[in-house]
């Protein structure tokens, strides 16, 4: 039987881990969604589990990957080009604007205890702090660019929108000079292949442009160092190796292929010593980067390594850490006295919640300054490590069931005032503790940079609204920016009844879907069957027709159970990836491999019909036009020729609506009632519209950052365009 359950669901560790962990999941779909290369290139430089192989045609691990070449190049720049081909986006006076409506804060947001909520936000990949000025903080969030703030996080201002890639995997301050701040875009632990350079600042970090392209189009960044002592020399560690520019880095030169988390410079220079964390083990260098040697740590476990980290404190530079995972399995050594010891007493596993499950995701080792006996390691949580006497005290300190935080660590900096103070950075957002993790506070309120996955719409209002979003629930916009937290674990797909707007529906991940008959408060568990889909499997709603694709098509005429299952004749990796319900009894949808099918009631069951390909690849959305449902337009989210098609005989043929769009993913399409001529399609890179069936298009509106488009609605009443975008919020704009 369905069951009820309040407004936050909470799970943890009751639902069963996919291979190789979720985020691994989210991110072969993200991948594969997009250009194919990447994943083939992923799987061959990574030490993975062929389990955790996504589930929808990718490349199992072959050997000869090499580690040091760029297979999401050619999307990079794509979308270099997409964004110079559009520069009046953020300077035309005549066009509408784009308006921020949040969310700025998601209070009660979900850790890792069943009870404790906190404030939450979004994903944080790193932060920096100013070193001769405690309350100035930098933050790069996964998507969402770089924020500032001058108060320790009360309030925050975002500095790049106008940026090529707004995702962030390295902040580094000149420590001679903190006018002088770097940047390096591409996340590397997840949004690799947006990187789009290192980018500069001569002000603090209030004002920043492009300081250099080559060579990091497609390359994601882990870590970005300034030398102390010879501040025009720079140095990255990137999922293509370790990079150094000895001219303030506006050039770059690889000194070291294979892939790069982790730099540790000591204080008195590179020349002195550097140690880097590589996949291929721990490795030292004495001459700046130029030339490394491999570091042989006692009782290595076999290796690639699928993270490492290594850090030192700055009070005792000659003591440091390393601090790796292969698997589930953490190995952690400590240097002192010039010899290294491997520290058999870690953290104990919890089957239940595997602490190290996602370490090519989240991982670091961060060692107090002023002491050279505690050191911090985080993975899905932090421990705090206290070394007396020869023996090891762990602490967890960010899941505190009164004080914890949110899970999935990926950064921790300390406060020049005191290193009591510090700052953890995580998929809920930012939080600063001043008793080194007993206690936390979040320092989330005005950061705009939740990450959307979908949103659905109020035919009432446009004030109201529910989004899915990555690790922080689904969220409920109700006309402030101020958003409620309605829905725990990752939000997926959601809908509302167009028919009646009380009735809302969210899902999770894999096969899952949650119905509320008031708006949101509480929500029913309709327990669809389970069966291999999609990370995020399309829902669709037409009155009380409910479908979800899946390697079946799931689909209720009810609004929840009974459900049946129609067989939708595909191939073992090939899933729906777009829904669309043309009227209660008909249902589009399209595939990852492109194919299009409808599914419609005859009265007595629901028949397949095979319509034709618009194009062999992901297709991303599908949108029938209001005044003639024949009429069917869709969107392919992997890069190819033809990116957007339209059928004026639903979906019996294709015509190519490409002309005047960059080759980049398109995520998204809606169509105009009020002029069927008129449509729009969110992408990777801004907002197009087409007045004329898709001859041509031009950029929609101004001052939408440059995050990914990742999902778009007209509401029809109002005539307001929402996007929601991953890892900018959601934006709205008044349609003339």
């Amino acid at each position: 039987m369905p069951r009820k359950r309040d407004a936050r669901p909470t799970k943890a560790g009751k639902r069963k881990r996919p291979p190789g962990g979720k985020v691994l999941q989210r991110l072969f779909a993200y991948l594969g969604a997009r250009e194919p290369a990447l994943n083939h290139a992923f799987m061959a430089a990574t030490a993975l589990p062929e389990g955790a192989r996504p589930r929808f045609g990718l490349a199992r691990r072959t050997r000869g990957g090499k580690l040091g070449t760029s297979p999401a190049k050619p999307l990079a720049v794509a979308r270099a080009k997409a964004l110079a081909g559009m520069p009046e986006r953020h300077r035309a006076a005549g066009a509408p604007a784009w308006r921020f409506i949040g969310p700025t804060l998601i209070p009660n947001g979900q850790t890792i205890s069943p009870t404790h909520r906190i404030d939450v936000i979004g994903r944080v990949s790193c932060v920096a702090v100013d070193p001769r000025d405690p309350k100035h903080l930098l933050l790069g969030a996964a998507c969402g660019g770089i924020w500032q703030s001058r108060d320790e996080g009360t309030t925050w201002a975002p500095r790049s929108d106008h940026l090529p890639s707004l995702a962030i995997g390295a902040i580094a301050f000149d420590p001679s000079d903190p006018r002088r701040v770097f940047a390096g875009s591409g996340e590397g632990n997840f949004y690799a292949d947006l990187g789009a350079g290192v980018y500069a600042s001569r002000d603090r970090g209030r004002t920043w442009q492009v300081l250099a392209s080559a060579p990091f189009h497609g390359v994601g960044f882990f870590d970005l160092v300034v030398d102390p002592k010879a501040p025009r020399v720079h140095y990255a560690a990137t999922d293509h190796g370790f990079f150094k520019s000895i001219d303030g880095g506006r050039t770059w030169k690889r000194k070291r292929a294979g892939k790069c988390w982790d730099i540790s410079v000591h204080p008195k220079g590179g020349s002195v010593e550097i140690l880097a964390a590589f996949a291929d083990g721990l490795f030292q260098s004495r001459d700046a980067g130029d030339r490394f040697v491999a570091v042989k740590l006692p009782k290595p476990p076999p290796q690639p390594w699928l993270r490492f980290a290594v850090d030192r404190p700055a009070v005792a530079p000659d003591v440091a850490y390393a601090f790796g995972v292969i698997g589930t399995d953490p190995h952690f050594w400590r240097r002192a006295d010039g010899a290294w010891t491997k520290v058999e007493t870690m953290p104990p596993i919890d089957p239940d919640h595997i602490w190290t499950g996602q370490g090519h995701y989240n991982w670091y080792a961060a060692a107090t300054p002023d002491n050279a006996s505690q050191v911090y390691l985080g993975a899905i949580r932090t421990f705090r490590g206290d070394l007396a006497n020869g023996a090891w005290t762990w602490t967890n300190v960010t899941a505190d069931p009164e004080h914890g935080i949110h899970k999935d660590q990926h950064c921790l900096a300390f406060s020049p005032q005191s290193s009591k103070i510090i700052y953890a950075g995580n998929d809920g957002g930012i939080y600063r503790s001043a008793d080194r993790g007993r206690t936390w506070t979040a320092r989330n309120r005005g950061l705009g940079i939740t990450e959307i996955e979908y949103i659905a719409t109020n035919p009432d209002t446009s004030k109201w609204l529910i989004a899915g979003t990555q690790d922080n629930g689904t969220i409920r916009y109700t006309g402030d920016t101020e958003w409620d937290h309605v829905a725990d674990e990752d939000g997926g797909d959601c809908a509302v009844d167009q028919s009646s707007p009380n009735v809302a529906y969210h899902t999770i991940s894999d096969v899952s879907l949650f119905r509320s008959d008031d708006r949101a408060d509480t929500w029913t568990d309709l327990a669809p069957p389970s069966m291999p889909a999609l990370f995020y499997p399309p829902v669709e709603v037409f009155g009380a027709t409910v479908a979800i694709g899946a390697a079946a098509l799931i689909v209720s005429q009810a609004g929840g159970p009974p459900w049946t299952t129609v067989s939708l004749g595909l191939a073992a990796d090939e899933f729906p990836s777009a829904l669309r319900n043309l009227d209660a009894s008909t249902i589009v949808l399209g595939t990852t491999r492109g194919r299009m099918l409808k599914v419609a009631w005859s009265g007595t069951a629901w028949k397949l019909a095979p319509l034709a390909s618009p194009a062999p690849r992901y297709i991303s959305c599908i949108a029938a036009d209001p005044s003639n449902p024949q009429r069917l337009w869709v969107t392919i989210q992997q890069v190819g020729d033809g990116m957007v098609f339209r059928s004026e005989d639903g979906g019996a043929s294709w015509c190519d609506c490409t002309a005047g769009l960059r080759q980049i993913p398109l995520n998204s399409v809606v169509v105009d009632p009020a002029n069927h001529r008129r449509v729009w399609v969110a992408a990777d890179v801004g907002v197009f519209q087409t007045l004329d069936h898709g001859k041509s298009w031009k950029n929609f509106g101004r001052g939408l950052p440059n995050a990914i488009a990742a999902d778009l609605h007209l509401h029809r009443q109002e005539r307001v365009l929402i996007c929601g975008t991953r890892s900018r919020g959601v934006w709205v704009i008044a349609v003339p």
